[in-house]
């Protein structure tokens, strides 16, 4: 027994069918997961996106994760360095 061909069509067009596409503006490939394509998704996991999957440190222009006092290792290591001289 066949499927009516007008029938299963009317069923498509119901149905709400969006595609994904990576949150990253300019970009156009399909959507993997939260949020980003496989691309910036695997950039993301390196903490090479602005917005980053861990805390990063507060200095500036510095995406390391955190390690105390909102820094990471190298400038939480300079810190203390410089204030005991």
């Amino acid at each position: 027994m066949k499927s009516d061909p007008i029938e299963s069509r009317s069923l498509m067009e119901t149905q709400d069918v969006t595609i994904k596409k990576c949150r990253i503006k300019g970009c156009k490939r399909p959507y993997r997961a939260k949020g980003y394509c496989n691309v910036h998704h695997r950039l993301w996991r390196r903490g090479e996106l602005p917005k980053a999957r861990y805390k990063t440190c507060s200095a500036e222009d510095c995406l390391k994760p955190c390690h105390r006092w909102g820094l990471c290792q190298d400038h939480f290591e300079a810190s203390l360095k410089k204030n005991k001289e």
